[in-house]
């Protein structure tokens, strides 16, 4: 929802100096520096980080910087006038130079280092040095913790230079993948899914680097040339960015005994991410040991809810590696993310990710980030011996209860997109109906958004879902038409004799065909984030024409919203058939 301020109210921050008044920096006050960094920042090389929380770091400033576009919505709910983003000081700071910043505000920002894991498994061998210790934010840097309206804000730089953390790399982001960072946060928000934000976005006028990407038109699966992109910063936006994977190197630094400072520090990072995170949901009067058990449930109850979010509205993040989760428990890498077009449990935008961290395989990817988030917690309970036992049997309860809890949110998730009522503590979900339904939509093949939204409408035979079939043309496993439709007709009488009998809000009631359409279309969005879309929009700004980006801005901020016919015929259709297995829009490297 878009917060706005009550007319002729002006907003609170017109000018940096009204966002410098709001600084607090709880990261750098409270948590331990590196011992072997820098006071003033310069420490831009790729090196081992033993200990400390985090690195003073400067940002490096993209040269000759202009102004792309900010969230509209996003400054209106922190009151930043909408001016702000086009002024030469806030310009400045959000596209790498803060040397000049008004106190205060600080001239130095800061990285952080994280472990990885991938299901389950801990990883080092990406890790230049063979130890590990050279994880973390290789081309993000945080400049500001603010306290906005009661709410602390992270302002972290996507592609801001190099971090002691960037193995070698050039810490930039392009102007492609920042456009689709930047559009995709506030679609998300804009979707109900708990997500980072975006503040502002930014382009260099004469700077550039060399990525690998696709040639036009290419179908091969990874880039096959190297181009020239001009680079961006994009400042995201989140209450913090502590991620799974940071939690586990503490706890790996604990496990292994690699300083004296281990315990204290996993100790306090893990109250830091309470105090960010979960600070209306845990007593600050419990002790460090009760603290784990609620934090445990909490977040697991995040996350799960998170995952429902992602598959009801077709996200697939791609690579959900323990560093890509965040801690919050929300949506956090925006790298090789993508939108669901035809349907499919295995889809996966990412060429190196495999069928594991696919679509319908996001529920399990979670769970193992869950289980490492619960590893790296363990240490904190297995030190406090009074109340441990009672505690640790409670911890252990919470995460053994993660596959039933997630089942029944995605069966909660599944019947709403269908319209349906369950009963609390019946299992009434038709799964006949629900198997049916998903065979029909892989056979058919159909487009998973169009599907449902069609759905919503709660057609009286099948001629309106057929808006979302792909056809032979499309697809050459479609299957015989005449038996699909006699299928997809009887699976639809099912379905409507289901949502008769569904209950209202109150026990008993029945619910209008208006009142259970309204409610699907609540839930089944009407416009998507697609791949396709977004092409043309980088394409156009690498050409300085950046209208084709505040386009997708307004629709993509409304997309349960019924829109103009003019709308509807570019951004409510179904993927073309020259767009499938193409390099860049059917699939991606991870290249940024």
């Amino acid at each position: 929802m878009t917060t706005k301020l009550p007319e002729n109210t002006a907003p609170a921050v017109s000018t940096l100096d009204d966002l410098a008044k709001l600084a607090d920096y709880s990261l750098m006050d409270t948590l331990n520096c590196d011992p072997h960094a820098t006071e003033d920042g310069i420490d831009h090389r790729s090196r081992q980080v033993f200990s400390g929380h985090y690195v003073p770091v400067n940002p490096t400033p993209i040269k000759d910087p202009e102004y792309i576009a900010h969230s509209q919505s996003f400054f209106a709910e922190l009151g930043f006038a909408d001016s702000l983003a086009e002024s030469e000081d806030f310009m400045r700071m959000f596209s790498g130079d803060i040397s000049q910043v008004p106190e205060p505000m600080r001239k130095v920002g800061w990285a952080t280092g994280y472990a990885l894991s991938i299901y389950g498994t801990e990883y080092i061998q990406q890790c230049p040095f063979q130890t590990g210790n050279g994880y973390g934010d290789g081309r993000a840097v945080s400049v500001l913790e603010a306290v906005i309206n009661g709410q602390r804000w992270e302002m972290q730089l996507k592609g801001g230079g190099r971090t002691p953390y960037c193995r070698g790399a050039d810490g930039r982001a392009v102007l492609r993948s920042s456009i689709r960072e930047f559009l995709a946060q506030e679609h998300m928000h804009a979707l109900g899914v708990p997500t980072s934000r975006s503040l502002s976005l930014y382009v260099s006028k004469s700077e550039t680097v060399q990525r690998p990407w696709y040639s036009e038109g290419s179908r091969a699966e990874n880039p096959d040339r190297m181009v020239s992109e001009a680079v961006a910063i994009s400042t995201r936006v989140a209450p913090s960015f502590l991620r799974v994977g940071q939690l586990e190197l503490f706890a790996r630094r604990t496990r292994n005994n690699e300083h004296p400072q281990a315990m204290e520090e996993l100790e306090k990072i893990v109250l830091h991410l309470i105090d960010r995170e979960y600070a209306g949901v845990i007593d600050p009067q419990l002790s460090l040991a009760e603290k784990v058990v609620v934090l445990a449930r909490e977040f697991r109850d995040r996350l799960i809810s998170l995952i429902a979010n992602w598959i009801r509205v077709g996200f697939c993040q791609g690579n959900f590696n323990s560093d890509n989760c965040a801690a919050g428990g929300f949506t956090l890498d925006y790298g090789p993310f993508g939108f669901c077009d035809v349907f499919n449990p295995y889809y996966q935008p990412w060429t190196g990710g495999g069928r594991h961290f696919s679509f319908l395989n996001q529920p399990n990817a979670a769970e193992s980030n869950f289980v490492m988030f619960c590893s790296a917690l363990r240490p904190l309970l297995l030190s406090y011996k009074e109340s441990g036992k009672t505690c640790l049997e409670a911890f252990d309860e919470i995460e053994s209860e993660f596959q039933n809890v997630m089942r029944m949110h995605m069966k909660k998730m599944w019947a709403a997109k269908l319209g349906l009522v369950l009963k609390d503590g019946v299992d009434d979900f038709d799964y006949e109906l629900f198997s049916e339904l998903q065979k029909l939509m892989i056979q058919t093949p159909v487009d998973y958004t169009m599907f449902f939204r069609e759905l919503s409408s709660i057609p009286d035979d099948i001629e309106p879902l057929k808006k979302s079939f792909y056809n032979s043309a499309n697809n050459k496993k479609a299957a015989n038409t005449e038996e699909m439709d006699k299928r997809w007709q009887e699976w639809l009488v099912k379905w409507k004799s289901l949502l008769v009998g569904s209950a209202g809000a109150n026990e008993g009631s029945t619910r209008s065909k208006e009142e259970i359409s309204a409610q699907m279309k609540r839930v089944n969005p009407k416009y998507i984030l697609r791949e396709w879309f977004v092409k043309p929009a980088y394409q156009q700004a690498q050409a300085g024409d950046y209208s084709l980006i505040k386009e997708l801005q307004d629709v993509m901020t409304n997309p349960y919203a019924e829109q103009s016919q003019e709308i509807d015929s570019k951004y409510y259709r179904l993927k073309p058939a020259e767009f499938f297995a193409m390099g860049g829009v059917s699939h991606l490297s991870c290249s940024s």
